[in-house]
Parts: C-alpha cells; structure tokens; sequence
C-alpha cells in the first residue's frame, strides 16, 4: 500500500520581507508552479514567494491542514521562529526538495 505524504511550506521573497504559508502533496510539483507564477493573481505571484524556507512532512491530510492553518494564524514573529528552529541562516531550500 502506497504511502501518503503531504507537506506544509513556508515560501519567502528574495529579500525575505513577505511570508507565505501552504499544504500540498508534491511539493516539488508545487513549488515548480509558484517559479512559473501560473496565476499572475496569486499572492506568492504578486509578492514574488517562490523561494522555500521550511517545510514539514505528514502522513494524513487532516494533520496537514490542521498544521497549515495553526501556522497562518501565528504572528510573523512566530513564523520567524520557527524557520530559524530548523533554517538558522534562512537558506533557500528549493534546491534541496527539488534535487538540482
């Protein structure tokens, strides 16, 4: 039986001022989408977040949405500290995920 995986992201802009929190089941996929800006509208379009900076791992998609939402409320401050828990440096992980 095929495991599920789903992923909460964090994606910032190139000068890290603007923070944007999603959930997807492919994150490779999905950050690829935010690179080519498929909605012009968008907010990761319109801020230009396409640059990951965390990302968490769940099995169910019910603790994903949970944990995306938990996330969004939280003041930038928290968010800030939660990427410097895991990203210290704020390093742009995209790389990483997507294997280049």
């Amino acid at each position: 039986m095929k495991r599920h995986e789903y992923f909460v992201y964090i994606l910032t802009n190139f000068a890290k001022t603007v923070l944007y929190v999603g959930m997807t089941n492919n994150l490779s996929k999905r950050l690829a989408e935010h690179n080519e800006k498929l909605n012009p509208e968008s907010f990761t379009s319109k801020y230009n977040c396409c640059h990951l900076v965390h990302w968490e791992s769940y099995q169910y998609v019910r603790e994903a949405i949970a944990r995306e939402k938990e996330i969004k409320k939280w003041r930038r401050s928290k968010k800030e500290a939660l990427i410097a828990e895991y990203n210290p440096g704020w390093k742009f992980l995209n790389e990483e995920v997507l294997g280049n």
